[in-house]
């Protein structure tokens, strides 16, 4: 089976109409839904990440600020003049005072009291030997090779935080474990020697970290946790997954963010480097987790792009309707029309391109329907007039061969005016019968008119008298048959009888361009303005009246109209008959033909 191929065109306008709005309308919104969303996600994930940047930051320095407290407390207790003996070896443990212990003891003391995010303070000296009011030894075995000992010492009178300590031969008398504290470590160097003189060690309470973060919320299910350089957790919330990062995870710079899958599920993660502490905090959540507003310009965008979808569909399909309808009941005018129902009409009352179509359109059929019957009209006149000329014709010519008998027989008998009479009647017939053609020379319809008049001319005598002036160049031209006695008979019945003494006929004939313009005058009665009026009228209107107007109207001109529709009705509009009177003056009719040679107009 032939799939017919997709052509654009055969979609109806409607259609198109409907395709165009939503095209201009609904895909605009569509793809600028997309990118506000998109913006907007770009935008408030730069934001989010900006500000948890910022609130590690915060809590990175709330951190170094309570470690460097710590570490000037180192530089404070170094600096006590008792303690100093201590880590001189002056002050041994075996032979001190009463009242040197309870100083130091005293002096330490004030720290834990003031600061009670101190969990306790250890001093010992390069022998092993160690002073504190919370700290000691668990065991026999020498403090100073200790792990923690040796990373102060190798670390060179600066001090080094060391994250949940473990392994340590030391215990306290408070009752918190290795993994309650953070522990700040700094050896005592002898600025001359370069040798250290001991190591001052302060546990601080890991609440105080905790304290710093817990308050902190990243969205609604992200959190922040502290991890060291080997990957242990310094602090993490409850159900964290420090587990599982993976330290190849992390790049090599001291901030940045990634992301990962873990467990089927993608997380963010924004990270910032302590160059104090050397520990990493992480901030961590969600991928999917989107703040709320977020979610809520979403849903604003998601509304606006439905509300104009909606909005563009019903706004489209109303307007096509708007559009297309009248199209469609005009082409429903045309079908019927083309179908041959002229009295089809658009009824349309839009002032838009396509009711000023539909209303040119009825005026188009209106005036198709005028021509029409206009047209009929012409053919029943013109058959009318053909029948007319046979029944004519017919009469003529049974007439002219009995009028040729009387003429022999008059000049057998020695009658010759008789014969002449005779001999213009028969000669009047013969031309007029012309063996039915209707188109005869210029020459012809002159011997036609003369004959009438000699015959006129004997019958009212002295009283007629004519003249006739046809130009040489015209012998060759052909005119339309019996033209001029329907005028030159008005001329002598209606001009030259209603004078008082003789009346004079004329006829002019003339080329002007293609045209033939005859001329025919008398100075005879003449017409009245009214009755001048009245002719004319009847000249312009005796096409488009009806037979029964015909019938009706007054014979006076008749043959004059005749003739003028006659000429119209063969050659066209620009040709007819012209009428000028003046009462007592006399009239003259202009005859405009076409100039005809070898029956070719032109």
């Amino acid at each position: 089976m032939k799939i017919k191929k997709f052509k654009l065109n055969d979609l109806t306008i409607r259609n198109k109409l409907v395709i165009h709005f939503l095209l201009i309308s609904i895909l605009p919104s569509i793809l600028l839904g997309v990118l506000i969303g998109w913006a907007v996600d770009k935008i408030i994930e730069q934001q989010v990440n900006d500000n948890t940047i910022q609130l590690i930051d915060n809590v990175n320095n709330s951190i170094e600020s309570h470690l460097d407290n710590i570490q000037n407390m180192t530089y404070f207790i170094s600096s006590h003049p008792r303690i100093d003996d201590f880590f001189d070896g002056s002050l041994r443990l075996e032979n001190i005072s009463p009242d040197d212990e309870y100083e130091i003891t005293s002096f330490l003391q004030v720290y834990t009291t003031v600061y009670p995010e101190i969990a306790g303070i250890l001093i010992v000296n390069n022998e092993g030997d160690y002073i504190s009011n919370e700290l000691y030894s668990r065991s026999a075995f020498p403090i100073t090779t200790e792990t923690w000992y040796r990373e102060a010492v190798d670390n060179r009178g600066i001090a080094k935080v060391i994250g949940k300590p473990s392994g340590r031969r030391i215990t306290s008398h408070v009752n918190y474990t290795e993994d309650d504290v953070v522990s700040v470590v700094r050896a005592v160097i002898n600025p001359i020697t370069q040798e250290e003189k001991g190591v001052i060690l302060i546990d601080l309470k890991l609440r105080v970290i905790a304290e710093i973060i817990r308050d902190v919320r990243l969205g609604k299910a992200g959190y922040l946790m502290v991890l060291n350089s080997n990957g242990d957790s310094i602090y993490s919330p409850t159900h964290s997954m420090h587990e599982t990062i993976s330290p190849e995870w992390i790049p090599e710079t001291n901030y940045g963010t990634f992301s990962e899958n873990i467990n089927g599920e993608r997380f963010q993660f924004i990270y910032q480097k302590s160059n104090f502490t050397d520990w990493t905090t992480f901030g961590v959540f969600p991928s999917n987790n989107s703040v709320a507003e977020v979610q809520q310009i979403r849903f604003y965008v998601i509304s606006f792009v439905f509300f104009v979808c909606l909005f563009g569909v019903t706004a489209s399909y109303f307007l096509s309707h708007t559009i297309s309808n009248p199209i469609n009941q005009l082409m429903k005018a045309m079908a019927k029309a083309e179908a041959g129902d002229l009295s089809s009409r658009y009824k349309g009352e839009g002032k838009d391109e396509v009711g000023r179509l539909g209303r040119s359109f009825n005026k188009m059929l209106s005036q198709i329907n005028k021509l029409i019957k206009l047209t009929e009209r012409q053919e029943k006149k013109k058959r009318e007039a053909e029948l007319h000329s046979l029944q004519a014709n017919i009469k003529p010519h049974f007439l002219y061969n009995t009028l040729d008998t009387i003429q022999w027989m008059a000049r057998k008998k020695n009658a010759p005016d008789v014969a002449d009479m005779v001999g213009s009647l028969s000669k009047l017939f013969r031309i007029g019968l012309s063996k039915g053609g209707t188109i005869i020379p210029l020459m012809d319809e002159i011997e036609h008119i003369k004959s009438y008049l000699q015959i006129q001319a004997v019958r009212y005598k002295n009283k007629l008298n004519y003249t006739l002036n046809i130009s040489d160049s015209l012998k060759d031209v052909s005119v339309l048959k019996i033209v001029l006695q329907p005028i030159v008979e008005n001329a002598i019945y209606h001009g030259i009888k209603e004078r008082r003494g003789p009346g004079l006929i004329t006829i002019d004939a003339e080329e002007q361009g293609d045209m033939l313009i005859i001329r025919i005058g008398d100075n005879g009665k003449g017409m009245t303005k009214e009755k001048l009026e009245q002719l004319r009228d009847s000249l312009a209107t005796f096409l488009e009246k009806n037979d029964e107007d015909v019938n009706n109207q007054p014979t006076t001109g008749y043959g004059v109209v005749n003739v003028h529709a006659r000429l119209k009705i063969t050659f066209g509009e620009k040709y007819g008959v012209k009428i000028d009177s003046e009462l007592d003056k006399g009239t003259v009719v202009t005859i405009y033909h076409p100039i005809i040679k070898n029956n070719k107009i032109g």
